[in-house]
């Protein structure tokens, strides 16, 4: 069993209520206009983030499943599949977010225990909020914890996979985090990045820019009702993310191997897998 225990987050408290206070209570941005074309250098990002997704949490999946035509369902399916999880295997999934990759993990793989971990509590709130809906019998199989994925909780080789869904970009150090995800994998496990990409298709290219960059931020705000700029931040966080070459240049720095990416609606996402 992997060793949990509640992190403390005195350190960060202060900054990270601040912050909160303003996206939340007094709805002042998290994200000031000229901070966005810098998002991934910003010393503060990681608290940032936090307050952004606090106030956001209520109205995320809504927003992920019209903006994203309901695809983001069926890529979290692929990850699965990917994740090959055999029978008695635990999983981690790490910024499990409001729970939808660890449920589906769940529901559609064969491990034994299903670990979602998230930074943000009221997202965590949620997820715990849609375990109480599901069948007892994937409800056993489910934990959730609130931890930092640059600092996790649980001891050496406590898993067999590990997962993060569009949540390594939000990370302060993606590598500190990746060094993390294979300390707690066991040797052979499998880590499993589902992130948003750049279409290499031009036209494809072209029209998710426009997409993102113009009309979602637009519509999903309107719909979470939303000033944090948390829409804002979503399309400049993935445009001045890494590469396909970049990710899996940070799989193998890692120590990880075979590693491979799958393209998923025409670019728009991918989902890499590398072996510990």
């Amino acid at each position: 069993m992997p060793e949990i225990e509640h992190q403390s987050d005195s350190a960060t408290k202060p900054t990270t209520d601040a912050l909160q206070s303003e996206s939340v209570g007094t709805q002042k941005p998290a994200w000031k206009s000229e901070e966005l074309e810098h998002v991934h250098e910003n010393t503060q990002k990681h608290e940032k983030v936090r307050a952004m997704f606090s106030a956001i949490a209520r109205s995320y999946d809504l927003n992920n499943r019209l903006h994203s035509l309901w695809q983001d369902e069926a890529w979290r399916r692929r990850a699965v599949k990917m994740a090959s999880v055999l029978p008695a295997q635990r999983v981690l999934d790490v910024a499990c977010g409001t729970g939808d990759l660890t449920q589906a993990f769940a529901k559609r793989s064969k491990a034994s225990k299903v670990v979602g971990v998230d930074f943000t509590q009221p997202m965590l709130d949620i997820a715990i909020e849609k375990k109480t809906k599901l069948h007892e019998r994937i409800q056993s199989r489910i934990e959730y914890h609130q931890g930092d994925a640059q600092q996790l909780v649980f001891a050496d080789a406590s898993f067999d996979v590990v997962s993060i869904a569009f949540g390594i970009r939000n990370v302060q150090d993606p590598d500190k985090a990746f060094a993390e995800f294979a300390r707690v994998l066991k040797p052979g496990g499998r880590l499993v990045v589902l992130e948003f990409a750049q279409p290499s298709f031009p036209p494809m290219r072209w029209f998710n820019t426009f997409y993102c960059a113009t009309v979602m931020p637009i519509t999903a705000t309107w719909i979470a009702g939303d000033r944090s700029g948390a829409y804002k931040y979503l399309p400049k966080s993935v445009a001045s993310f890494s590469t396909r070459q970049e990710m899996e240049a940070r799989f193998a720095q890692a120590g990880f191997s075979e590693i491979h990416t799958t393209t998923l609606s025409l670019g728009i996402c991918n989902c890499t897998v590398g072996i510990r």
